[in-house]
């Protein structure tokens, strides 16, 4: 299954290298990548495919727990409900 990642906090050091080690660490491969800063706000978009067998609960815990040692607000969405929510 595939799922859209996103990541915004203040800008610093380690995010994005926190973000993609722990989604190594939960054999999840990174399809796609896209960040920028904004006013020093760091967003990050990441397309991802996610093992059907994997708890999607347990691996959205496990990303928002990273989130707040990282200080910044990281939250997964199943793709279809994504792409389904923002058509016109």
């Amino acid at each position: 299954m595939r799922a859209i990642v996103t990541v915004i906090g203040q800008d610093r050091t380690g995010i994005v290298a926190g973000v993609s080690t722990r989604l190594t660490e939960l054999d999840i491969n990174i399809i796609d990548i896209s960040q920028t800063i904004m006013d020093g706000f760091f967003t990050m978009n990441m397309v991802v495919e996610i093992d059907e067998a994997k708890r999607f609960g347990e691996v959205k815990d496990n990303l928002e727990k990273l989130g707040e040692l990282l200080k910044v607000d990281i939250k997964i969405m199943n793709e279809a409900i994504f792409e389904a929510m923002h058509q016109v």
